[in-house]
C-alpha cells in the first residue's frame, strides 16, 4: 500500500496512476481534484490512516513544505518528496527541510511528468532519487517508469531551476521576441543550472537526464506547464495567472544560492527581479541581449 498526502494536481494524479496497480491512500487538506480515481484508491480523513503504508508521498507546494511538516507528526516510514523548489526564505532543499522534522529514510521523485498526462495512463519516465530498487518497483506502473539516481542534490535543483528558465522562455515569446530567444534562453539557462548545481555538489551528468535537461525540455516548450505559462503572462503583459507556479518562489532563492556559491546565472538574477517587480520584462531581456560576447 502506498500514502500520498496532497490531492492537487499531481497527487491526485499520482493516486490514480499507482492506484490502477494496488491500493493506495490518499490524505487531502479539502476534497482532492476530481478525477476518475480506481476502487482501489481510499480517501482518508485522517493522517493516522497512512501509518500502515509502505511509502509516503509528500505532494505539497515546496513553499509550504516546511510549515506542514512542523505542524504535521507523519507515520514512521520512508518519505518521498515530490514538490520541486527550492524555499525562499531559507534557500534549503526539499530533502534539507524533512530532514529537521523527521527521521524517516528520504528520497525525491522528480523528472518531466504533467500530471494529467500521468492520470490519463500516458507514458511518462521519471526520475527517483536516493530510493532503492524496491521503493523504485513500488512506485513503477507500466506506464509510469522511475529511474535511480544516488544524486539527491542534482536531482532536485534540476527540477527547481528548470522552473526558472521556464518562466524565462515564456517571457520571451509572451514578449514576441521569437522562437530562437527560447532555443537560445533554454540552452544557456540549461548551462546555468549546471553551473550552479555542481557548485552546490551536484553530479554534472544528473542534468543529462530526465530530471535535468528532461524536465528542461519539457516545461519550456509546452502551454501546459505552469511555469511557462506564467512567463507567457509576464512578457504580454497580464500579470500573475494564479495557482502554484512553483518558479516564483524559486527564481529568487536561486538567485540568492547562486550570489552565495558566486555561480554566474544572468537568466536566473534576471528573472528574479521580474518576478520581484523589480525589472519589467523588457529591461531583463534587454540586459540580457546587451552582455559582452564570449566564447560559447
Amino acid at each position: 500500500m502506498i500514502g500520498i498526502i496532497g490531492g492537487g494536481a499531481f497527487g491526485s494524479a499520482l493516486a490514480v496512476a499507482l492506484g490502477r496497480k494496488g491500493m493506495v491512500r490518499l490524505w487531502s487538506r479539502g476534497e482532492p481534484l476530481t478525477r476518475n480515481y480506481p476502487q482501489s484508491v481510499e480517501k482518508v480523513e485522517n493522517i493516522a490512516a497512512l501509518k500502515p503504508v509502505r511509502a509516503l508521498l509528500l505532494v505539497v507546494p515546496a513553499q509550504q513544505t516546511a510549515a506542514f511538516l512542523a505542524d504535521t507528526p507523519l507515520p514512521d516510514v520512508p518519505l518521498v518528496l515530490c514538490a520541486k523548489g527550492i524555499d525562499a526564505q531559507t534557500g534549503l532543499l526539499q530533502t534539507q527541510i524533512a530532514a529537521e522534522y523527521t527521521d524517516a529514510p528520504l528520497s525525491v521523485l522528480t523528472g518531466p511528468g504533467f500530471a494529467d498526462e500521468i492520470a490519463a495512463g500516458l507514458p511518462t519516465a521519471l526520475t527517483l532519487a536516493g530510493g532503492d530498487v524496491a521503493q523504485q518497483r513500488l512506485l513503477s506502473t507500466d506506464r509510469l517508469r522511475l529511474y535511480r539516481t544516488d544524486d539527491i542534490t542534482g536531482a532536485q535543483l534540476g527540477g527547481a531551476l528548470k522552473n526558472v528558465i521556464a518562466l524565462a522562455c515564456g517571457m520571451a515569446i509572451g514578449a514576441g521576441l521569437g522562437e530562437s530567444a527560447r532555443a537560445a534562453l533554454l540552452t544557456r539557462g540549461f548551462a546555468e543550472m549546471q553551473r550552479l548545481g555542481v557548485a552546490m555538489g551536484a553530479k554534472p551528468a544528473t542534468f543529462q537526464g530526465l530530471s535535468g535537461l528532461g524536465d528542461l525540455a519539457l516545461t519550456c516548450a509546452s502551454a501546459t506547464s505552469r511555469n511557462f505559462a506564467q512567463g507567457l503572462a509576464f512578457g504580454s503583459g497580464n500579470g500573475q495567472t494564479g495557482g502554484t507556479v512553483e518558479g516564483l518562489a524559486t527564481a529568487r532563492a536561486a538567485a540568492m544560492l547562486a550570489k552565495m556559491h558566486r555561480v554566474d546565472t544572468p537568466i536566473t538574477a534576471a528573472v528574479a527581479q521580474v518576478v520581484a517587480g523589480e525589472a519589467s520584462v523588457e529591461t531583463a531581456m534587454a540586459a540580457l541581449l546587451s552582455r559582452p560576447l564570449k566564447e560559447e
